[in-house]
C-alpha cells in the first residue's frame, strides 16, 4: 500500500503527454511553430553573429578596421547527382554558412565587416527564365528582413560593396574538419571574382585565420541555439516513443524508419535527417552504422529481436541524435535485460560526472568500467579485475566506438581536436574519441555507451590477443552472440555545475515495458 500510494504521488512521465497518432496532428503543433518561427530564427541568426564577432576581437589576428569574413554557400551543382538536372534531394546548406547566416538557397555569399559589425547578403541574380520553374524571385528586401542581416545584395555587386566599405584584407574559410579529417570544400577565390566583377583586384585573401575561430564558436552554444536544440530534441524523442508505440512484429525495419521520418516533419518541420536512420533489429545491432546502401534498414521484424534504433532528424541546420533500444515483444529477457541495464547504467555513471572541467576521454573510460563490471557479472569474463581487463583494452572488444560527440550544425560537430589540444590518445577504445577535450559550459554533446555482440569483431580482437582470449567464457559468449546489442544515446548540455539532458525517452526495462504494453495492444506478449 504504502509504494502504491507513493507511485500515485509520482508525476506522470513526460511521455505520457507526447503525441500518439499522425492523422490528429493540429494544423501547427506548438513545436512546428516554434521550430520554423522566422522571428525566433531570425533572433538566433543574429544572436549567434554578435557571439562569433564577439570571439573574433578578443583574437588578436584580425584586422578589426579593414577586414571582413566573407563565407560562400553550398552551390546548385553539388546538388545535382551524376548526369540528371532534377535534383532527387531537397538542398541542404553548407553548415558554417547556415550558422552564421541562416540561409538555405544556393549560390550565395555572406559577409560581415569587422568594424562596423554589418552583415551582408549575397544572392545570385537569376534569368528570368528561371521564374517559369522557381517561382517570382525575391526581392533584396526579403532577404535582409528574413535573415536579419544589415542589407542584402546581388552577387554581381559584391567586390563593389568591398571597395565601398575600404575593405583590405577578406578572410575566407578553410580548415581541417578534425572529425572527419576532410578539409573545407567551398571556399570563394577573392582574385577570380575580382576580375570577373572588374573591381577589388588590391584586395588580399586570408584563408587560415578564421577556421579554428569560426569551429570554435560552434562548440560554445549561445542561450537561443540552447533553446533552439532543446526543443528540437523534444521532437526527436516524441518521434522515438511514436515508433516504440506503433512497431510491432511483421514490420520491416525500413518502416520503423519511416514513421519516425513522418512524425519529424509532421510535428517539427523537418525536411532533413541528420544522417542516415539506424534501424537495426536482432544481430544488425551490432553494426554501428547499419542502414547504409549495402543494408538499408530491409529486415523484417521478429517477436524476440532486440532493436537499435538511432534515429534524429534536422531542425532549421541544427541536429539531433538520440538512440533507443528495446525489443519488439516488448518484453525483455533475462539475457537482454542485463546488457541493457549494464548499457544505461554507463550513461547513469557519466551524466552523474558530467561538469565544467570534466576530460571527456575519462568519462568513456569511466563507461568502460561500467560495462566490464557488467560483463563480470554476467560471466561473459572471467579471472581478472576490471582494472585488469581496462589495461588489455577490453573494453574495445565490447563497445568498439567512443563515448559521444559534439552535435550542432553537424550531427559529428567541429573542432574535436583543435590546435590548443589536447592531441587525440591513440590506444585501443579511446582513439575512436571524436573529441577528448575539457567540457566546458554550453558544450552540447551525445551521451552514447553501447554493449554490442560483434561475432566478426569479437573473434578479430580474441585471435590478435591471447591475453584478450583467456578473460572470456567461450561457453557463457555464445548465449549473446546473436543478440545484436544495446546503445543508449541522449543528447546532453553541459551546464555550470553539472548537465541537463535534452533528451526525453523511457530509461529504465520498466518504462519500456510500459509504454509498449499500454500504446502498442498489437505487442505480442504484452497481452495477458
Amino acid at each position: 500500500p504504502h509504494r502504491e500510494m507513493a507511485d500515485t504521488k509520482r508525476p506522470p512521465p513526460v511521455w505520457e503527454s507526447f503525441p500518439q497518432d499522425l492523422l490528429s496532428v493540429p494544423v501547427l503543433s506548438k513545436e512546428y511553430d516554434y521550430l520554423n518561427d522566422e522571428k525566433v530564427l531570425r533572433d538566433l541568426g543574429q544572436e549567434v553573429r554578435q557571439s562569433f564577432l564577439s570571439n573574433v576581437k578578443k583574437s588578436d589576428n584580425f584586422d578589426l578596421e579593414k577586414g571582413v569574413i566573407l563565407l560562400q554557400g553550398g552551390t546548385s551543382q553539388l546538388a545535382n547527382y551524376y548526369d540528371t538536372d532534377t535534383l532527387i534531394a531537397p538542398f541542404r546548406q553548407e553548415s558554417f554558412f547556415q550558422y552564421l547566416f541562416r540561409l538555405c538557397e544556393p549560390d550565395c555569399y555572406g559577409a560581415i565587416f569587422l568594424k562596423t559589425g554589418e552583415s551582408v547578403l549575397f544572392v545570385p541574380k537569376l534569368p528570368k527564365e528561371v521564374s517559369r520553374w522557381n517561382g517570382p524571385p525575391h526581392s533584396l528586401q526579403h532577404y535582409a528582413k528574413k535573415y536579419g542581416v544589415s542589407r542584402a545584395r546581388h552577387v554581381e555587386d559584391m567586390m563593389k560593396e568591398m571597395v565601398d566599405q575600404k575593405v583590405e584584407k577578406v578572410y575566407t574559410l578553410k580548415g581541417v574538419n578534425t572529425d572527419s579529417g576532410m578539409v573545407t570544400s567551398l571556399q570563394p577565390n577573392v582574385s577570380l571574382i575580382a576580375k570577373e566583377q572588374k573591381c577589388g583586384d588590391k584586395l588580399k585573401q586570408d584563408a587560415t585565420t578564421l577556421y579554428p575561430v569560426l569551429a570554435e564558436s560552434r562548440v560554445i552554444k549561445t542561450e537561443k541555439e540552447i533553446a533552439y536544440m532543446r526543443s528540437a530534441c523534444l521532437v526527436t524523442s516524441q518521434a522515438h516513443v511514436f515508433v516504440m508505440r506503433h512497431l510491432k512484429p511483421g514490420m520491416s525495419e525500413l518502416q520503423l524508419e519511416t514513421m519516425f521520418k513522418a512524425f519529424c516533419g509532421m510535428y517539427g518541420g523537418a525536411r532533413h535527417m541528420a544522417y542516415t536512420c539506424i534501424c537495426a533489429s536482432g544481430p544488425h545491432g551490432s553494426i554501428l552504422h547499419y542502414g547504409h546502401a549495402g543494408r538499408p534498414n530491409d529486415r523484417i521484424l521478429r517477436e524476440s529481436d532486440l532493436l537499435v534504433l538511432d534515429m534524429g532528424a534536422e531542425f532549421q541546420g541544427y541536429a539531433t541524435d538520440i538512440t533507443s533500444s528495446y525489443p519488439v515483444s516488448g518484453k525483455f529477457t533475462k539475457e537482454q535485460s542485463a546488457v541493457h541495464s549494464a548499457v544505461r547504467e554507463a550513461q547513469e555513471a557519466v551524466m552523474s560526472r558530467l561538469k565544467p572541467g570534466v576530460s571527456w576521454l575519462e568519462m568513456h573510460r569511466v563507461a568502460e568500467r561500467v560495462i566490464l563490471t557488467h560483463l563480470l557479472r554476467m560471466g561473459v569474463l572471467k579471472g581478472a579485475s576490471v582494472e585488469t581487463l581496462m589495461e588489455h583494452h577490453m573494453g574495445a572488444v565490447f563497445m568498439p566506438h567512443g563515448l559521444g560527440h559534439f552535435i550542432g550544425m553537424d550531427v559529428h560537430d567541429v573542432n574535436g581536436y583543435p590546435e590548443s589540444g589536447p592531441a587525440k590518445n591513440g590506444q585501443l577504445g579511446v582513439r575512436w574519441l571524436r573529441t577528448q577535450r575539457v567540457l566546458e559550459q554550453n558544450m552540447v554533446l551525445t551521451v552514447e555507451p553501447g554493449l554490442y555482440f560483434n561475432d566478426l569483431w569479437i573473434e578479430e580482437m580474441l585471435q590478435a590477443d591471447e591475453k584478450k582470449s583467456a578473460f572470456v567464457d567461450r561457453d557463457v559468449l555464445k548465449k549473446y552472440l546473436g543478440m545484436g546489442g544495446v546503445r543508449l544515446e541522449d543528447d546532453v548540455l553541459v551546464t555550470a555545475d553539472g548537465c541537463e539532458n535534452f533528451t526525453k525517452l523511457p530509461k529504465t526495462i520498466n518504462e519500456y515495458e510500459a509504454v509498449i504494453g499500454k500504446y502498442n495492444p498489437r505487442c505480442l506478449t504484452c497481452k495477458e
